[in-house]
């Protein structure tokens, strides 16, 4: 049975025991549903294969040769990654388009006695209820943005928030990257279409009625671009302030950042795309600073230098009509449990 979903919410309260992608390793990677595992019925090279005969020889002799690779490949999972599964096991399968590859699993799937069902329209179905969400629809919920100068340990709070129950959405988390120039994290950046399924998925899942609580960023974290729904709700949002000496600041970074500003290569690398901004002088001030291991200078300079100019630069761009404040004296684990509190009282008072 083909099943076709109005809505993302409903894509993602399918109700089935496991949810298969059989397209290639590639496209999987690119962007997959939420929780779906990868069980491809043509792999990368199997499938530019086909595609090429297709074009240069014979649609029929690609399906001819496609069909026997699919079967033999669904075959093998069958055999080696399904078979555990009891009678009773119900799974969804989705290819490219709901056709030929998913068809073709779900068909053997079902011979065997297993309720299987196959997505119609395929993850591109999928794709078009993500797209609608972010691009061609109002976001459904009330944002409040959680804002404040470099090193104020938004995310860190943002985190703590979420654990005490509120709403929250992790667009650094989501992005694999930290927001700023220094903010690469460890393996690397999802591709613009996952990043997307991830903000999408996760706001499906939230309560309108509620307010979600969004740490203030630019249109872009890393390479990725806040979908156009989601940032026209953030321009218009209220915020939340957090007000953080900045001794307390340049602490908090000196420790958050360690693993860049030990790589002194690469910290020169990043700094020295900033000599058309900041001037050649300063970023050589800033090199002198690396060459002598001080890391607490650094990161003064850097804060006094770039960080906070660019920042309340970026910030004047916006007009805010509503702002609360939320001060504090230092940034230790106590004092961010203290402000998340706060700021979830806030929450639930607007």
């Amino acid at each position: 049975m083909a099943l076709m979903f109005q809505t993302l919410s409903d894509f993602l309260a399918h109700g089935h025991d496991t949810v298969i992608d059989v397209r290639s390793p590639a496209e999987y990677a690119e962007d997959h549903v939420p929780g779906a595992i990868n069980l491809p019925v043509l792999d990368n090279a199997e499938r530019a294969e086909v595609g090429t005969i297709y074009v240069q020889q014979s649609p029929f002799l690609a399906r001819k040769i496609g069909a026997a690779m699919v079967f033999r490949n669904a075959a093998d999972h069958i055999e080696h990654r399904l078979s555990h599964h009891e009678g009773s096991w119900k799974p969804l399968v989705y290819c490219w388009r709901g056709g030929q590859r998913s068809g073709s699993f779900t068909w053997m799937l079902s011979q065997i006695g297993w309720r299987a069902e196959v997505v119609k329209g395929g993850y591109q179905s999928y794709r078009r209820l993500v797209h609608q969400a972010m691009y061609e629809a109002p976001l459904a919920h009330r944002l409040m943005l959680l804002d404040g100068l470099t090193g104020t340990a938004k995310t860190e709070i943002l985190k703590q928030v979420a654990e005490m129950g509120g709403q929250v959405l992790d667009l650094e988390g989501f992005a694999g990257h930290r927001g700023s120039l220094l903010g690469e994290m460890p393996g690397g950046q999802p591709s613009q279409k996952r990043f997307e399924s991830y903000i999408a998925c996760a706001l499906a899942q939230m309560d309108p009625a509620r307010p979600v609580l969004v740490e203030a960023e630019a249109s872009k974290i890393g390479a990725r671009i806040l979908p156009p729904s989601l940032w026209d709700a953030m321009k218009a949002a209220p915020r939340i302030d957090l007000e953080v000496p900045f001794a307390a600041r340049c602490a908090y970074l000196l420790e958050a950042y360690d693993d860049i500003l030990s790589n002194a290569e690469a910290l020169r690398e990043k700094l020295g795309l900033l000599r058309e901004h900041r001037s050649g002088a300063v970023v050589d001030a800033w090199f002198e600073l690396i060459a002598a291991g001080d890391k607490p200078a650094l990161v003064a300079r850097l804060m006094a230098d770039h960080y906070d100019p660019a920042y309340r630069k970026a910030r004047s761009r916006y007009e805010v009509s509503d702002q609360r404040k939320v001060a504090l004296t230092g940034l230790d684990e106590a004092a961010r449990k203290q402000a998340a509190q706060r700021i979830l009282e806030l929450l639930d008072a607007s």
